[in-house]
């Protein structure tokens, strides 16, 4: 039991501002199920999507300025952790093929015109996805998203460095652990309110494949994954889910 509380603590303090008591200790073992537990540790960010979607609508904000500070919302909740991560990755996938001087851009942590691009256009396309979301669609896009972070920290897939994030939640999930997760998230998909059955899982699925053919870019292109990486996949994961829920 006190592994499973540190890695609620450690899911929650990691990928969101929830003011949570420190990990007492962080090994593989406690990674793997904040990994697990990313879904529900991201349930305040999924009520505050879905709550500024309802609470816009019922005052006749317009959908595109609802959309924006929805996704204002979560990424202030998240303190653009996954925002960053993607920017990174696109300029380290897009500065060279040699993959010391990839991984180099990376860490350094400023946006070039490469990382600026993708980031304005994935939110883009979040934004207008978001505009025809109900709070429900709001809400399952934003939890699907940090759904597939145990299928990228699964066993097997490598960590591109030595340390950091990624290197500590790299390989860390059992791959059976992972595959429950998914079909999880789309039992419950399957239960949306206003859509028919399919089309919550088919949501799901497509996150899946969009995040999966990322995750097998970077690791072929930077030898294994990073945190940057990880946080790149949700994004493009979450921008998937929003555009296959939108009414």
């Amino acid at each position: 039991m006190t592994r499973w509380v540190d890695a609620a603590r450690m899911a929650a303090g990691t990928l969101t501002t929830v003011p949570v008591p420190a990990p007492r200790v962080i090994d593989r073992q406690v990674a793997a199920r904040a990994m697990l537990l990313a879904p529900l540790a991201a349930i305040p960010l999924a009520a505050v999507a879905g709550g500024i979607v309802w609470a816009g609508s019922a005052v006749g904000l317009s959908s595109l300025a609802t959309a924006a500070l929805a996704l204002g919302a979560v990424a202030l909740g998240s303190r653009g952790l996954h925002l960053d991560g993607l920017a990174d990755t696109a300029d380290g996938l897009g500065a060279s093929y040699d993959r010391a001087k990839a991984l180099d851009v990376m860490r350094r942590g400023d946006s070039g015109p490469t990382g600026v691009a993708t980031l304005v256009l994935v939110l883009l396309v979040q934004v207008g996805a978001l505009t025809a979301a109900t709070p429900a669609t709001a809400a399952a896009g934003v939890l699907i998203g940090r759904c597939t972070l145990s299928m990228a920290c699964a066993r097997g897939v490598p960590s591109a460095r030595a340390d950091g994030l990624g290197a500590t939640v790299a390989g860390s999930v059992p791959r059976a652990a992972a595959v429950v997760v998914g079909l999880a998230a789309a039992g419950l998909a399957a239960l949306l309110p206003g859509l028919p059955w399919w089309r919550g899982p088919l949501a799901v699925l497509l996150s899946y494949a969009v995040a999966g053919a990322l995750l097998w870019r970077c690791t072929k292109r930077l030898g294994g994954v990073t945190g940057d990486v990880l946080g790149a996949a949700v994004e493009a994961a979450v921008a998937t889910a929003f555009v296959a829920l939108s009414t």
